[in-house]
């Protein structure tokens, strides 16, 4: 362990002690110029509804047109649906803040209207909030994959095994998935990239009109967010990564996946203390006596749901022991899924009960939204061939990590994805600005701290990272923690960091 991880996990930053440990990153910038090629510019309106999402008054939208290829810039071109959200305090204004949603499949604008009112309160006015839905996301050029509606419910999307262990039908899964995204994907689908998005991310720079951005990235988006700052280094101002997984170019996003099983297991133990916790008892939602007990008593639940699964409240869609499994995946982002999750678990408990499915258990998810969600992970890295010990890593993986029983291992279509060309991951560095600040949870189930250290490892002197006495996913204006709010928006409006990695107690 080095000397910087060490320092993440044992140094405190208080409330009353943060801004004297900080030190300044650059001068504030009350107004950013142009640079590069001039872009038209956009045209601004009112965006659409989105359902489920209420946008704060004066979030508009426009479209953002960019080249298909960049290698043939003057070809087809595709549709990227862009966002903006002025500052309220235009005497406060440094510059331009760019929103990066999570995923891949993560909508940027839908991002902005959940987040963009309390961004601006948090950063003081500091920014004019913009944010992109990215190329086969939402409101952009979608592309799809013909995949079957059976295959796109989150229990055969993900590639859970079946409940003897056996990955057969995934693997037969996967292929015919892979052929039929190869089918009918085309070009678009082929284009669907991380630095592609970094491309495209850099026409939405030049179309606003700013010589630098400066970014709050979150999840996937902190790697895309990584990959921007890399490729030019010259156009962030201030970049901050919130929930980040491993940028090991031989690991990105297949390792990604198979750090979910620690992730999971080291998040579970909050959940069982809140389903233990008396106060449950007033709420009808206590699980056990004693945290220890959840965790076995889960298990045993999902093994039942194995043999016998249930009828829920969705006529034809049982709930299974993966159904329950892919549940807990959901709950684990943050506190507010616990209850949800409990709810669940007491209704499959009950031989009276009709268990009511979250809603990523009750249908199939739209093709467009399937396919963009694998295509990113499978266009970016060469995933290890469908011949290369899936079955013997599957086992392993359920051995030790029960609670996701051998799904973040598993063969996934990616395994026999087809590439026009070898994929070129980026490699991420130390080399660049010291203008990153990085934010992470000691306890998340989907971006655990083992791949944020390696991310804070390949960023070198260039980050400063805080860690979060928390479980959950995503941290900054996520998951209630004052004091790592406070050093994230201090960075972005003041510019200065903690002068050594620390961490913030819960």
């Amino acid at each position: 362990m080095t000397t910087w991880t060490r320092k993440a996990l044992l140094l405190t930053v208080s409330a009353a002690a943060a801004a004297g440990t900080l030190t300044a990153v650059g001068a504030p910038a009350a107004h950013s110029r142009p640079a590069g090629p001039a872009t038209p510019p956009l045209a601004w309106g009112p965006c659409a509804p989105l359902p489920g999402a209420a946008f704060p008054a004066g979030q508009q939208c426009a479209t953002l047109r960019v080249p298909l290829d960049y290698r043939a810039p003057g070809g087809r071109t595709v549709d990227v649906a862009v966002t903006r959200l002025r500052t309220d305090r235009p005497e406060a204004r440094r510059g331009t803040l760019l929103v990066l949603a999570g995923g891949p499949g993560g909508s940027g604008v839908r991002r902005l209207a959940q987040k963009g009112e309390a961004l601006r309160e948090a950063t003081e006015g500091a920014y004019d909030l913009i944010s992109l839905d990215p190329r086969g996301v939402g409101g952009s050029t979608r592309a799809t994959c013909g995949i079957p509606g059976p295959d796109r419910h989150a229990v055969t999307l993900r590639s859970w095994p079946s409940a003897d262990g056996s990955i057969a039908e995934n693997t037969e899964r996967s292929r015919r998935t892979a052929e039929s995204c190869d089918r009918n994907g085309g070009p678009l689908l082929r284009s669907l990239t991380t630095r592609n998005q970094a491309r495209d991310i850099d026409r939405l720079r030049a179309a606003v009109g700013e010589r630098k951005l400066s970014v709050w990235a979150h999840s996937y988006g902190s790697y895309a967010g990584a990959v921007y700052a890399q490729e030019h280094p010259g156009r962030v101002d201030r970049l901050v990564l919130d929930s980040t997984g491993d940028p090991d170019p031989a690991r990105v996003a297949y390792g990604w996946l198979a750090n979910m099983g620690p992730g999971t297991a080291a998040s579970f133990p909050g959940f069982a203390a809140w389903a233990a916790d008396p106060a449950r008892d007033a709420e009808g939602l206590r699980l056990a006596r004693r945290a220890e007990d959840v965790r076995p008593l889960f298990l045993a639940l999902a093994r039942e749901l194995d043999r016998a699964p249930r009828e829920s409240d969705v006529p034809g869609v049982p709930l299974t022991g993966n159904g329950l499994r892919q549940a807990l995946q959901s709950a684990l982002q943050g506190d507010a899924g616990f209850a949800p999750l409990a709810r669940l678990v007491r209704a499959a408990r009950d031989p009276e009960g009709r268990p009511a499915l979250p809603p990523e258990l009750a249908g199939p998810l739209p093709d467009e939204d399937a396919a963009v969600s694998m295509a990113v992970v499978c266009n970016d890295v060469r995933w290890p061939g469908p011949a290369s010990g899936y079955a013997r890593r599957v086992a392993a993986d359920r051995a030790r990590y029960p609670l996701t029983a051998g799904m973040p291992v598993n063969i996934t279509p990616c395994a026999f994805w087809k590439h026009e060309e070898e994929p070129r991951p980026a490699r991420i560095t130390d080399e660049g600005p010291s203008n990153v600040l990085m934010i992470q949870s000691l306890r998340d189930p989907a971006t655990p701290l083992a791949g944020a250290l390696r991310m804070r490892a390949a960023l070198g002197e260039r980050a400063r990272m805080v860690t979060v006495e928390r479980g959950g996913h995503g941290m900054y204006l996520g998951n209630g923690n004052a004091c790592g709010d406070r050093v994230v928006s201090d960075f972005l409006v003041t510019g200065r960091r903690p002068a050594r990695d620390a961490h913030c107690p819960d």
